[in-house]
């Protein structure tokens, strides 16, 4: 008895599918709703996206360069000429 070779695909498990791409592809566009993704993918691009986000942030605190906006000395004149 021979084995199956196992897949993660997902031409396979679409029973409407006849064998070509783009009757697939059009069954999954007419039938969003029947598509979702598997936990073990989705727990992937979730961490993915958590990893990217931080070597961003980290990214951005290396890299930047403070702007001297405000000095401490004239926050509080410029301050009271505004409230006025």
């Amino acid at each position: 008895m021979t084995r199956r070779k196992k897949t993660r695909s997902l031409a396979d498990k679409v029973t409407i599918r006849t064998g070509k791409r783009k009757d697939y592809r059009r069954w999954r566009h007419d039938n969003p709703d029947q598509l979702h993704s598997t936990p073990r993918f989705a727990a992937k691009k979730r961490d993915q996206r958590k990893n990217q986000a931080a070597s961003k942030l980290e990214r951005q605190r290396r890299e930047a360069t403070t702007l001297p906006l405000h000095s401490q000395d004239n926050d509080t004149s410029s301050d009271s000429s505004q409230d006025s």
